[in-house]
């Protein structure tokens, strides 16, 4: 069988790639490269660039009207995340699902905007419920004054954030919430997860999988997983973020069978 060429597998979407395809907009080297990069990443994680498919350096320069060493950076980034791998004799292939690195927080994002959204949302979150209550138990344990203190002060914010419907406001809030109860579990190797939960909270706002107004229960759940830490009740704060993580996948998927009836919840 012919591996397909990126031409051949772009033509097969014309609305998606008549988007993506074309001179990338006027600007500075590092901000094409940037563009590249996002544009490539998400055709290759959303299948419009199948897996085995051939990439061309030529053809990629064409399309979007960027210099062969814009190409290669943009290649060997995407090249590091497993999407794409050079191969003797063929050039650029691009890599199946299971060669990809799937905690990269650009990758992450990438699923988040395919068409499998809630699946990977439920598979991430999975992930959450097998390391955040787990991180809100050595919290209780680890957690200075300062950060606890801090963990209350931002639920007590995130609360009057969602009351007011400042969304932007309480989105970051609950970004540095949960970043926070990594870093106090004092486990260095959860403090650098807070990225994967960063592009799983962004990505429900984003894609519309959070409730216009936040959960009573939810900000509530935030403010007893606080209060357990400061309190240094260790299994109060594991329980209380359990509830936060499967609540939030309870709620997206609702939110995702009203939006798609006819696709099934997997």
């Amino acid at each position: 069988m012919t591996t397909p060429l990126v031409g051949q597998a772009l033509s097969t979407h014309p609305t998606t790639s008549s988007r993506r395809s074309g001179p990338l907009p006027s600007t500075s080297g590092e901000d094409l490269h940037s563009a590249l990069v996002e544009k490539l990443g998400l055709a290759v994680v959303t299948k419009e660039f199948p897996p085995q498919s051939l990439i061309h350096m030529a053809d990629l320069e064409e399309r979007y009207g960027v210099s062969r060493s814009v190409v290669r950076e943009v290649i060997r980034v995407l090249s590091s995340m497993g999407l794409v791998a050079s191969k003797r004799r063929l050039g650029t292939v691009v890599q199946p699902e299971s060669e990809w690195n799937l905690f990269d927080p650009c990758v992450i994002r990438w699923r988040l905007a395919s068409d499998q959204r809630l699946e990977q949302l439920k598979s991430l979150s999975e992930l959450r419920v097998a390391i955040e209550p787990h991180a809100a138990r050595l919290a209780a344990r680890q957690a200075t004054l300062g950060m606890a203190s801090d963990l209350v002060s931002l639920s007590a914010q995130m609360w009057a954030a969602a009351q007011s419907g400042r969304v932007e406001d309480f989105l970051e809030m609950d970004i540095q919430f949960h970043s926070l109860i990594l870093k106090a579990s004092g486990n260095a190797m959860f403090a650098q997860l807070n990225s994967l939960v960063t592009e799983i909270l962004v990505g429900r706002t984003e894609h519309g999988l959070m409730p216009h107004t936040p959960n009573l229960e939810a900000l509530q759940f935030h403010v007893d997983v606080a209060t357990a830490i400061q309190h240094r009740d260790s299994d109060g704060a594991h329980m209380a973020m359990a509830k936060i993580v499967e609540q939030s996948v309870e709620e997206s998927s609702v939110i995702w069978g009203r939006a798609h009836p006819e696709i099934p919840d997997r």
